[in-house]
């Protein structure tokens, strides 16, 4: 953290150390007064990912790895939490023109950090696809083909990212997790693209499906905040580097039950 790395070379004499002091409690005061103008720090969580909020505490705000990121954060910095949930991430990352949330915990990718100042990830999640009973697809690279159907839910993070880079096949855009699986189903695609952890659920209502070895992209989920607010941003990427060194990153994951779904992203 800012605080930390600043105490590590604060030295010699008290006055210079109380200097040094109050500028970093300046500096914390300004973080503060950027992530949270209102006095509460408003945190959008993207409701729609399974891995991230696997919950309800016992007050009914979402509960999981991305809700309890956002409280940490509002730990530090010295103010409340308030939960604002988003049932998908393409409407989370829209609500970022307007004024209803201060963070928002979302996968990055470079469409968004158009209008968002993201953190490197703090977790990272594989993308792959699930092809059918019978597929002669192999292999990632095989589904890259003139005449195949991609079914994938639409502005997701794997979807922004497949938009960018399939070359042959069409995709074919669903609303949500379930409208993906249902358009492979009941029109016959030849590949369904999603995160690993849920098509390892998918796979198993579809005797003789597979799921390919491999990913082709692992969504890097972090936190964001308003691209004019400098001084938060940096407070916020060095807050997710140092949960992920001094291991909190990886207690969430335990704490959730997530363990082999969800990796703590390396360093940076």
């Amino acid at each position: 953290m800012i605080l930390s790395r600043c105490r590590n070379v604060i030295g010699g004499n008290i006055d210079w150390q109380l200097n040094e002091i109050r500028i970093m409690q300046m500096s914390l005061e300004e973080v503060r007064s950027q992530l949270a103008p209102t006095g509460v720090l408003r945190a959008a969580i993207n409701m729609g990912n399974f891995l991230l909020v696997t919950g309800k505490t016992p007050n009914g705000d979402p509960d999981g790895v991305s809700p309890d990121m956002a409280r940490e954060l509002a730990r530090r910095i010295g103010v409340d939490c308030k939960l604002v949930p988003f049932d998908t991430p393409g409407e989370l990352a829209d609500a970022a023109a307007n004024d209803v949330w201060d963070i928002g915990n979302i996968g990055a990718e470079p469409e968004r950090a158009k209008t968002i100042a993201f953190t490197a990830a703090y977790v990272e999640i594989e993308a792959t696809y699930l092809v059918p009973a019978g597929s002669s697809i192999q292999s990632i690279e095989d589904v890259d083909q003139a005449g195949n159907r991609i079914a994938v839910s639409a502005r997701s993070a794997y979807e922004l990212w497949l938009s960018d880079n399939i070359k042959n096949a069409e995709l074919k855009l669903a609303q949500g997790l379930d409208g993906s699986f249902d358009l492979f189903v009941e029109e016959k695609f030849e590949a369904l693209a999603g995160l690993r952890p849920r098509l390892i659920s998918d796979v198993e209502k579809l005797p003789g499906a597979r799921i390919l070895d491999g990913q082709f992209t692992a969504v890097q989920q972090a936190m964001g905040t308003k691209p004019d607010r400098i001084e938060a941003a940096a407070y916020m990427r060095e807050f997710v580097e140092e949960l992920k060194i001094n291991g909190f990153v990886k207690g969430l994951i335990e704490k959730h039950g997530v363990v082999g779904r969800l990796s703590v992203a390396p360093a940076v």
